[in-house]
């Protein structure tokens, strides 16, 4: 493995096409289960100028109206932020098509097995201890989410009123001897009021990025890109369509770890998609807050209709203090990580989705509701002793 490298990872803010979709979707998840714990949910959201499509697979014991789902959006079209000629939430336009789940679907589901195959990763390491920070993620992703939720933080309290819903970041890390040291360049894109100048947006930007970065890890200024075009404020679902499931890598680690493909928003956590990856997530980073590794990347498999995964690969990519077969028993030994397993296991028949569709799905705080309990390290003395 490189010693001393690059390495750049983006982010997207709520307001960005894309998030604004996955956003929504989770709204409409979040519905489901806060009326019926056992809802099946798929639901994909589609924005583009002043309009809104929804479509999916649902099942509920409870019902639910389109009327309902159609309000969800709104309501989560208003709190990002949208008030604009081109995206309001007061006069969109929303075309419901979302419809019964399939009977063939449901058969191999509601016998707790898989709701589709696939393959899903989780990862953790160490190094965000080089930058005073536990939340086991690799740097540049994690910069990359701090930045933009500063600045959302900032338009949304009214501290700034410059800042626009709609943007996107780039950190690239400098590695010396595989730790970070700090920053080799900053991008940040944002959509600003129209009598924004570039000057007073740069400044705006660099104060979010000060505070977000250790001392002395800001680039040099040559390499600190502010809206790069000029110009930025037709933005949003009006200058570009949004799709769900569109930012898999901004989700997950910035492309630092693998991904297995599947989308996390929109699916309620018998989509293994979703649920696998987020119990992944919590065993590799288990494992490096136990200290058996300063890195951990974990792979489950699924095939549809079956409940047991087909695999459960552990690489620590050379820095495990114990045998990598032995970690993945003993893992198997304390979750159980069948589908009804880990819903189980990490309370995820809850409406915790929403807040998870922006700013990544890792490296967040678990938080009182039971958002982010894939986040929590309590195997990690369990670990530590079997050991």
């Amino acid at each position: 493995m490189l010693e001393s490298y690059l390495f750049t990872s983006e982010s997207v803010s709520e307001g960005h096409p894309d998030k604004v979709c996955d956003i929504i979707s989770d709204s409409i998840v979040d519905l489901f289960l806060g009326k019926d714990p056992n809802a099946r949910v798929a639901v994909e959201t589609l924005s583009t100028t002043n309009h809104v499509t929804l479509a999916g697979e649902v099942r509920s014991s409870v019902p639910v109206t389109k009327e309902e789902m159609n309000e969800a959006a709104r309501k989560a079209v208003k709190e990002i932020g949208y008030e604009q000629e081109g995206f309001d939430w007061r006069n969109l336009e929303i075309t419901n098509l979302v419809h019964q789940q399939s009977a063939d679907i449901a058969l191999g589901v509601d016998a707790d097995g898989a709701g589709d195959q696939g393959i899903m990763f989780g990862y953790a390491t160490d190094e965000s201890k080089e930058f005073g920070d536990e939340e086991y993620m690799p740097g540049a992703i994690y910069f990359s989410h701090m930045i933009l939720r500063s600045m959302a933080e900032a338009r949304h309290s009214g501290a700034s009123k410059i800042f626009l819903p709609d943007a996107k970041s780039q950190v690239t890390l400098k590695y010396e001897n595989g730790k970070p040291v700090g920053a080799a360049s900053i991008v940040v894109s944002t959509q600003h009021v129209e009598s924004a100048t570039q000057e007073e947006i740069r400044e705006a930007v660099r104060a979010h990025v000060l505070k977000v970065l250790p001392e002395g890890w800001m680039c040099p200024e040559e390499e600190f890109y502010v809206n790069p075009t000029g110009r930025f404020v037709i933005g949003g679902p009006d200058g570009d369509a949004g799709l769900t499931g569109r930012k898999i890598i901004v989700d997950t680690y910035g492309g630092y770890a693998p991904h297995g493909g599947g989308a996390f928003s929109g699916k309620d956590p018998t989509k293994v998609d979703r649920s696998a990856a987020y119990v992944a997530r919590y065993l590799a980073k288990n494992v490096v807050a136990a200290g058996l590794a300063k890195e951990c990347l974990i792979q489950l498999a699924y095939a549809i209709g079956v409940a047991k995964p087909l695999a459960v690969y552990v690489d620590c990519k050379g820095t495990a203090k114990v045998s990598e077969a032995k970690i993945s028993a003993e893992l198997q030994k304390l979750v159980d990580l069948t589908p009804k397993g880990i819903k189980k296991h990490l309370k995820l028949d809850r409406p915790i989705y929403k807040i998870s569709a922006s700013y990544g799905h890792f490296g967040r705080r678990p938080r009182e509701d039971g958002s982010f309990s894939w986040e929590k390290t309590d195997l990690a003395d369990k670990l530590k002793a079997a050991f």
